[in-house]
């Protein structure tokens, strides 16, 4: 009975809070947010100028009295103030697409093995941030679930949740995570190489945005076309002046080649520490790559060869987070035992 009166005079709302963007899923209309993780402030007067898409618009390019925050790093919270801030826009920016009396219930995707603190962090945050209710769910189990993975079942899922700040890889069956690592090897993390492999071999500097764009425009894990060229413009170490260089995939993979490397060895590591009979159930069925960084070229043709077990992209992997959170808040019955309602509650396995 309450809960259908909950229903009907308040929303339900799913955030999948990631270092690089943050979606939210509004219960029976789908993901009516997908902005950048990312807020402008006022040195002068400590208010927030801009939240999401327009504060990214902002960065390498404001006055000195305005900072671009990225109030997330690896996935958790580094700055509350900002963060409450944050979530506050974007939970009352869903909430103003379909006023309702009540304050909204919450599903909170966070990474796999954060601290106590940094979860009470995140719920807190939500709490403030105006949540009637806060649910904490771990992002590799919410992905699974957006993806349609057989979660409840005696068989052995595996997912490859590759964000911005952290990848989260996890073994699945029956409603429980059999293995799981997380490591702080993603999307933000293959920026910053190739802007340092632009700044040690072309001596020149480049922004935030261009490594990004460089890194989706010819970043790849194995080579597949032939030389492929990028004009990038950036500041010359040596003058001062302004430069124009033509780079090729050979370059971008040479810079990516560390982490691409650690990425493989932590999803070996989790294998190697998977139950015998999970493990065959793996190897029948494969692992699914969710996240943006799921959407680097030959990522999955370079973990098969590697690993030796069928890889497969989600459909959609930069919404499958929040959709999870979305499936989760259609039957939240169904999916209670395993969420965390309160901190007091959180244990890990």
């Amino acid at each position: 009975m309450f809960e259908r009166f909950y229903r009907q005079f308040s929303n339900d709302i799913g955030i999948d809070l990631g270092t690089a963007n943050c979606l939210v899923y509004l219960r029976g209309r789908g993901i009516v947010i997908n902005e950048p993780s990312v807020v402008a402030l006022n040195t002068k007067t400590s208010r927030v100028v801009a939240v999401g898409t327009e504060a990214k618009d902002m960065m390498g390019r404001t006055p000195s009295h305005i900072r671009i925050v990225r109030p997330l790093v690896d996935g958790v919270i580094s700055d509350y103030e900002v963060t409450e801030e944050m979530l506050s826009y974007f939970i009352n920016k869903a909430n103003d697409s379909d006023k309702k009396l009540l304050r909204p219930r919450v599903v909170i995707g966070i990474p796999v093995g954060i601290t106590n603190v940094e979860m009470r962090a995140v719920y807190d945050a939500a709490k403030s941030a105006g949540a009637r209710e806060v649910y904490i769910v771990e992002e590799p189990m919410a992905a699974a679930i957006g993806v349609h993975m057989p979660i409840h079942d005696p068989v052995g899922s595996m997912i490859v949740d590759i964000g911005g700040g952290t990848t989260d890889i996890a073994v699945i069956a029956l409603s429980g995570v059999v293995r799981a690592k997380s490591i702080k090897v993603a999307g933000d993390k293959l920026t910053e190489d190739i802007i340092s492999y632009m700044r040690d071999e072309f001596k020149m500097l480049i922004g935030e945005k261009t490594g990004e764009r460089i890194k989706i425009t010819i970043g790849s894990a194995l080579p597949d076309r032939e030389g492929e060229e990028l004009s990038v413009k950036g500041r010359d170490l040596v003058t001062g002046l302004p430069r124009e260089a033509i780079i090729t995939d050979v370059d971008i993979r040479e810079a990516m080649y560390a982490s691409v490397a650690q990425l493989v060895e932590a999803i070996r590591e989790v294998l190697e520490t998977t139950p015998p009979e999970v493990l065959s159930d793996i190897m029948h069925k494969g692992m699914v790559l969710s996240g943006g960084g799921a959407m680097i070229r030959n990522l999955p043709q370079l973990l098969e060869m590697q690993l030796k077990v069928p890889v497969t992209i989600a459909d959609d992997p930069l919404t499958a987070v929040a959709r999870g959170t979305g499936v989760i808040l259609e039957h939240i019955e169904t999916f209670k035992d395993i969420l965390v309602q309160n901190t007091d509650d959180i244990s890990f396995r």
